[in-house]
């Protein structure tokens, strides 16, 4: 059994990482970006993912030399076969980042053997670092996050987002964002699904729900969100991974009503 030490100290590791990548995107924040595109005509990347990348992949391999880095940018570093792995994301929320909005995050979840360790979740530009670590709890500045207690999902207020593929694929969530905004107080959009996470976790939303995503986006977000007492699973009901690339996250007590809108709204 991991002791509380051995998890404090990776959950210090991956705190160092994303300190010095958020001090990176602090200094590009509200300059002009110069961008260019991935994937699609949506998918944008800048200096400033690449530079907070370099950092975070630096800090974590002279930490932790033996366990593979997974990052968004620069792909797999370290061996296949490690049974720890880091997910990073060093810049949740490329788009806003580069349009000015603070809305962006630097995210790090740790792994091991499939199963979650610890997680930070930093946002430089609003004053947020979010933090956990298994069977510990999570924080929010070091104050401990609990979940909201909205009891339906009439009242609740929601968050998702939206794939990169949006404009070509039907599956582009907009009728359950249609189906979810009629049936709940709102539904909001902030662009950084680690931050979507974490906002379940702090109880300022009471759900979440997004598909076609990359374990970056979902590693840190989701071990926060349940340390903070969420509920975490896949849109069928069942267990979730960051490798599934999707998720349902909520306070609980509104979990079997979005299911449901899920299960009848394609």
């Amino acid at each position: 059994m991991t002791s509380g030490v051995d998890l404090d100290h990776d959950r210090a590791i991956c705190l160092d990482a994303a300190r010095a990548a958020a001090a990176v995107l602090a200094e590009g924040h509200g300059r002009a970006q110069p961008t260019r595109l991935k994937a699609g005509p949506l998918d944008l990347v800048t200096e400033f993912d690449r530079r907070a990348e370099a950092v975070i992949v630096a800090r974590l391999r002279a930490a932790d030399p033996e366990a593979l880095v997974v990052a968004e940018e620069g792909g797999r570093q370290g061996s296949h076969a490690a049974a720890r792995v880091y997910w990073v994301d060093p810049l949740d929320g490329t788009t806003n980042f580069a349009h000015g909005l603070p809305l962006f995050s630097v995210s790090i979840g740790l792994y091991e053997d499939g199963a979650p360790r610890a997680a930070v979740v930093a946002a430089p530009a609003l004053g947020w670092e979010f933090a956990a670590a298994r069977g510990q709890g999570a924080t929010c500045n070091g104050a401990p996050l609990r979940v909201s207690s909205t009891p339906t999902l009439h009242e609740a207020l929601l968050v998702t987002g939206f794939p990169y593929d949006r404009r070509e694929s039907a599956d582009n969530n907009f009728r359950r964002f249609e189906a979810f905004a009629k049936l709940s107080h709102g539904v909001r959009r902030l662009g950084s699904a680690a931050l979507d996470l974490c906002c379940v976790a702090r109880g300022w939303f009471d759900g979440y729900w997004e598909r076609k995503l990359k374990p970056w986006d979902l590693a840190a977000g989701m071990l926060i969100a349940a340390e903070a007492g969420a509920r975490v699973t896949a849109f069928a009901g069942g267990p979730t991974a960051p490798e599934r690339g999707e998720v349902v996250a909520t306070n609980g007590l509104i979990h079997d009503a979005v299911l449901e809108v899920l299960a009848r709204v394609p």
